[in-house]
């Protein structure tokens, strides 16, 4: 039987917008891949009656209960409190955890001392399994009641995560004896309802694996879960479902389990030992960022140039200014000499050109908005795509910097680099 879990999340500060609620989309993912489905996610503030009334009306419609944040040493950290007595459970002093607490803050917290209330971390409900705390002090725990697993996390977002990496998904995994194992397909080049459209029926008959779509800005991920009595069994299910989906998708698809088109792009780099550098106007930097946020890209990303201004195209890229004189700096000769003169000041074996209108304006062209000219330049060749990318600023910005990932990843793998799916 599946299980089902509700997220609650514990905090004002996320009532009033102060933070963005991170944990309770990172856990969804995670437990999306062990194939325990979520269906409602709450969040309430640091008030005990309305969080014993969350966890009430979870109870009643989920059989995994995971909370976020209120596990601190503030007087308004209640959420143990408030669920042990929710599921009548006494609270007790677990000493190897409060050792756990010393040590930290004496190899990590040098600069502050601990105080008597940080010993309130280490209440844990009676005869639950505690989850060790790597990243901070205050520690975790998992507790079985009334046939409901309770699951309690820290709310700091490098503390959540990594317990729910580390102590929670083992737990979890081991409520069955069955292993559920996820690949996902990653797509750029083809909108999720053509994404959709194509895979209908193969999606509509399958029942184990699953396949399901997922929209991101820019790109589509497509989900293979399945369910079998070993790994290599959830293996076996998957492949051919997974092959099916290339033959449909084609070269849209640009990696398995990948995560980002730039550690694809950045791979295959990699892997070839080639070099590549960037000229940006339109996406301020943005493919640079991209890029160098991956740890060990600088064995292949050599730098960027954001030429904004169009002064600075010509004096830093030696774009001809007549060709901005004649044509505006939006246009296809201009993005192509942009990719060459990165290439020539980089000195790298690949390089690409953007020059396009973001908006919310046009320039003085009256050019429509949206519209983003894409260019590549290799040894002996320049490839130029021509996008129109609509009106918000945003998408703008990230559509443009994926396709020019996109060329560079096509080129590297021998595919057409100029045209695409829609």
């Amino acid at each position: 039987m599946a299980r089902t879990a509700e997220i609650i999340s514990v905090g004002t500060e996320l009532l009033l917008g102060n933070i963005v609620n991170t944990d309770a989309r990172d856990i969804s993912q995670m437990l999306s891949e062990i194939g325990i489905n979520v269906y409602f996610h709450t969040v309430v503030g640091d008030n005990p009656e309305r969080l014993k009334d969350a966890v009430n009306i979870a109870r009643s419609r989920a059989d995994i209960i995971i909370t976020t944040g209120g596990l601190g040493p503030t007087y308004d950290d209640l959420t143990k409190q408030t669920l042990a007595e929710a599921f009548g459970k006494k609270l007790v002093f677990d000493e190897k955890e409060a050792e756990e607490i010393r040590t930290y803050f004496s190899q990590s917290l040098h600069s502050h001392a601990m105080t008597d209330n940080n010993y309130q971390q280490a209440l844990l409900p009676e005869g639950c399994t505690p989850f060790h705390n790597a990243c901070g002090t205050a520690p975790g725990c998992a507790f079985e009641a009334d046939g409901i697993h309770v699951l309690m996390l820290p709310g700091p977002p490098n503390e959540c995560i990594s317990m729910f990496k580390n102590c929670a998904m083992p737990y979890l995994r081991d409520l069955s004896d069955d292993e559920i194992l996820s690949h996902n397909i990653h797509i750029f080049g083809m909108g999720e309802s053509l994404v959709e459209d194509k895979l209908r029926p193969l999606m509509l008959k399958l029942s184990n694996p699953t396949l399901a779509p997922y929209a991101k800005e820019g790109e589509v991920r497509l989900r293979v879960t399945a369910k079998g009595k070993s790994a290599q069994e959830c293996e076996d299910l998957m492949a051919p479902v997974i092959e099916q989906v290339r033959s449909v998708i084609g070269s849209c698809i640009y990696g398995l389990d990948t995560g980002t088109l730039e550690n694809t792009v950045l791979s295959l780099l990699i892997e070839k030992g080639l070099t590549f550098a960037t000229a940006e106007s339109c996406t301020g930097g943005l493919i640079a960022k991209r890029i160098t946020d991956i740890p060990g890209s600088s064995k292949a990303f050599l730098g960027s140039a954001v030429t904004y201004a169009n002064s600075a195209k010509a004096d830093i890229l030696g774009v001809d200014p007549k060709l901005i004189e004649d044509h505006g700096a939006v246009c296809r000769q201009v993005a192509i000499a942009m990719a060459k003169g990165a290439r020539d000041r980089f000195h790298s074996d690949m390089a690409v050109g953007l020059t396009g209108i973001a908006g919310p304006a046009s320039d003085d062209t009256d050019k429509e908005v949206g519209l983003v000219y894409c260019a590549l330049a290799v040894e002996g060749s320049v490839y130029c795509r021509e996008l129109h990318l609509g009106l918000d600023r945003s998408r703008v910005r990230t559509s443009a910097a994926n396709h020019a990932l996109d060329m560079v990843r096509r080129y590297l793998t021998g595919l057409p680099i100029e045209s695409w799916e829609s």
